[in-house]
């Protein structure tokens, strides 16, 4: 594959590596978008004509490719929401809010993101329900024998990252599943940093809940996916309600459509649904596989690099996902951050939506550093010339 010929933000005269946030969409993809709105461009679910039986195909198509994608039993078990932020907040309020009560226990870790904790701060306010905060190792990573540690019997839900967007440690979904089901917990798990860059196989890890992004995933914004187990999307209520949502109604009953179309009322986000099964596709072609190591090795490469510059400091050499965060003494990550550009290099400064994690960690800010499959060892090479220059970084940031 040629990807500087396939992704055209690539022909730009810039360096990105702010990935975690979100990621180049290859040609297909943009094709595919622009194919909807000049050749069919119609609603869902809404006429008897061609074009319109056309959109419904499609978006079927997508949900089937998602469904195959991480392996779920059936592509009804694939909801489309607008992000990972919005399939958190569905699966919150609309299932354990009707399913918990007052002192039940959910177990979190203060290295999630917000999408992942405040709906159940919320929650907690509303309901009384507890939060556990699973201590995190010195490495500021998460081991299966903390979240161990705080289960009881009022434990309801574990609720967490597969990969988190600062530290970058991946959990062991598997064994956090086989744990929580030994005591009928249900887990939730936040995929918007794991989906994109590692098999995903929601049958064999058997996770209960999942929430990820297609703009992470080379698709296009405004597009995310709540996976979830039939019988648990079964007990689910909507959190919004309108057309295409509904069977039936009056002034004294609601009926409902099956799932997953009872959680998609309203006109969803047509042309990126339909253009997220490009890069469904794009992925596959490539293979997950070879996404994951590729990113093994550009993320081993860059730290042997970083290292070598005596004044960086790294803070989470020790994980293993293509998040990489740095800092020099004396300097703001944001001044950092602003000098990279300067050289027209990408990253990300400040506290990255992990505002929590400071009363573990011993870092607030940071200049956020993440990979994906396009990245190359020269871009690595540009970077760790330009943060070499510690003389003119000391001069940009007192200015």
């Amino acid at each position: 594959m040629n990807l500087d010929k396939d992704f055209l933000m690539k022909k730009k005269e810039i360096i990105y590596f702010d990935n975690a946030a979100t990621t180049f969409k290859p040609i297909s993809v943009i094709n595919k978008e622009i194919e909807y709105l000049t050749n069919y461009t119609a609603n869902s679910h809404r006429g008897d004509y061609n074009i319109s039986f056309k959109v419904d195909d499609e978006i079927d198509n997508t949900r089937h490719l998602i469904s195959k994608f991480i392996n779920s039993k059936s592509k009804n078990e694939i909801i489309f929401t607008s992000n990972t932020t919005d399939s958190l907040n569905l699966v919150v309020n609309g299932y354990f809010k009707y399913h918990l009560k007052e002192g039940d226990e959910v177990i979190l870790s203060k290295s999630e993101h917000a999408s992942n904790i405040l709906p159940w701060l919320m929650l907690s306010l509303e309901k009384g329900i507890k939060i556990k905060y699973a201590e995190l190792d010195e490495n500021n990573c998460l081991q299966v024998e903390s979240i161990k540690k705080n289960i009881t019997k009022k434990t309801k839900a574990i609720s967490i990252a597969g990969t988190t967007n600062v530290v970058g440690d991946i959990r062991n979904i598997k064994e956090i599943t086989n744990l929580a089901h030994k005591h009928n917990i249900l887990v939730i798990i936040d995929g918007a940093q794991t989906v994109p860059h590692m098999k995903v196989d929601v049958t064999e890890m058997d996770i209960d809940f999942l929430a990820f992004s297609a703009h992470k995933m080379c698709g296009p914004t405004g597009v995310g996916v709540l996976y979830g187990k039939k019988e648990l999307l079964n007990q689910m209520m909507p959190t919004t309600f309108g057309g295409g949502m509904n069977e039936s109604y009056n002034e004294e009953e609601l009926k409902l459509v099956e799932i997953p179309y009872r959680f998609e009322s309203g006109t969803p986000n047509i042309s990126g649904i339909i253009a997220f099964s490009e890069s469904i596709k794009y992925l596959n072609k490539i293979g997950m596989e070879n996404i994951e190591r590729t990113e093994k090795y550009l993320r081993r490469y860059l730290i042997k690099e970083l290292k070598k510059i005596p004044y960086i400091k790294i803070y989470n050499e020790k994980s293993d996902s293509g998040i990489v965060l740095i800092n020099i003494d004396g300097i703001t990550s944001g001044d950092l951050g602003l000098y990279l550009n300067t050289k027209n290099i990408c990253t990300r400064s400040g506290k990255h939506c992990v505002k929590m994690l400071s009363e573990e960690a011993d870092f607030t800010n940071t200049v956020r550093i993440s990979l994906y499959f396009y990245n190359t060892y020269e871009e690595i090479d540009t970077l760790i010339n330009a943060l070499k220059n510690y003389n003119e970084i000391i001069e940009y940031a007192n200015k």
